[in-house]
C-alpha cells in the first residue's frame, strides 16, 4: 500500500488520568528526565558502577510513566472471554488468542445519531441503514456504530447519552460474517442506568448486558470508545486496522483503530 497517498484517521481516544468519562480512570505517574537520570544511575550503582544522576548529559536521563489501568479504559477491543467462559459450547477466546485477520479489513459505518439516548438498536434498524447505503455485508467486514457520543468525551454525560446494541442486532451482524463490531459510545450495550431501569421494571434478566451476552452464543469482538467516525469521507469500503495489545489470558486489550483513506 502506498501510505504517502493515504490520509490516516485516528478512531480512538487515549488513556487519560482523572477523566470524567471513565468510571475507572487510569492512574498515570509521570517521571521527568531528572528523575529518570536518578533512576538510571541507581540501576548502574546496583551493578557496581559509581555513576550519579548529575553526570548524565545535561543532568537528564530518560522520561517514562507508570500506568495502572484496566484494559477496558480508553479505546479497547473486547475478546469473547469478556462475555463468558464459553462461546457456543467451546472455550471463549482471550485477547491474545484473537486472530489478527479479524482486526483488519474494510469497515462499514452505520449512522444511529438520530436515536435517543437509551434506545436499543434492532436488526431492522441495521438493515434499514444498510439499505440506505445500498450495501450488503460480506464476511470479514467490520461494522462501526456511529452514535455521536464521542463528542461528549471528557464529560460525565459520555456515560449515559447514547443508544446501544441489542442481542438480536448483535447476532444479526455476526451471523453475516462480521467478527468485529465497534461503537463510538462508552459501552456496546445501552447505558448502565437504562439497563438497570429495564431490569427492575420487568424482572427480566435478558435486560442485563444483552449485546455482550450474545457473545456467549455467537463469536465476535467489540470495540468500545471509538472516535471520529464522522470524519470518514465515506460509509463503506473504509480500510481499517485495529490490532489489540496482547495481554496474556485477558478479556480485552487497548487498541488504536486507524482508517486509511485517500489523501
Amino acid at each position: 500500500m502506498d501510505f504517502a497517498s493515504k490520509r490516516l484517521i485516528d478512531l480512538s481516544v487515549g488513556l487519560e488520568p482523572g477523566v470524567a468519562s471513565e468510571p475507572f480512570p487510569p492512574q498515570i505517574g509521570y517521571m521527568d528526565h531528572e528523575e529518570g537520570a536518578a533512576r538510571l544511575a541507581g540501576n548502574l550503582q546496583a551493578l557496581g558502577h559509581d555513576v550519579a544522576g548529575e553526570e548524565f548529559p545535561d543532568g537528564q536521563g530518560l522520561a517514562w510513566e507508570e500506568i495502572t489501568a484496566i484494559p477496558h479504559a480508553g479505546t479497547h477491543l473486547d475478546a469473547p472471554w469478556h462475555y463468558g467462559s464459553e462461546c457456543d459450547g467451546e472455550p471463549a477466546k482471550t485477547i491474545d488468542e484473537i486472530p489478527l485477520e479479524w482486526c483488519c479489513g474494510n469497515a462499514v459505518i452505520l449512522d444511529f445519531t438520530d436515536l435517543d439516548a437509551g434506545a436499543e438498536i434492532t436488526p431492522e434498524q441495521i438493515d434499514d441503514r444498510l439499505a440506505a447505503l445500498d450495501h450488503e455485508l460480506s464476511a470479514g467486514e467490520l461494522v462501526f456504530i456511529e452514535t455521536g457520543a464521542d463528542d461528549l468525551w471528557g464529560e460525565p454525560e459520555y456515560l449515559t447519552e447514547f443508544p446501544g446494541m441489542g442481542a438480536a442486532a448483535t447476532k444479526h451482524l455476526v451471523e453475516q460474517g462480521v467478527k468485529v463490531i465497534g461503537t463510538d459510545a462508552y459501552g456496546f450495550d445501552k447505558p448502565f442506568d437504562e439497563m438497570g431501569r429495564r431490569y427492575v421494571e420487568t424482572d427480566d434478566e435478558s435486560e442485563l448486558w444483552p449485546a455482550h451476552f450474545a457473545g456467549r452464543e455467537v463469536e465476535y469482538c467489540q470495540i468500545e470508545k471509538m472516535a471520529n467516525l464522522d470524519e470518514l469521507p465515506r460509509r463503506t469500503d473504509v480500510p481499517v486496522v485495529t490490532f489489540p495489545v496482547k495481554i496474556a489470558e485477558a478479556s480485552a486489550g487497548w487498541v488504536r483503530p486507524v482508517a486509511m483513506v485517500e489523501a
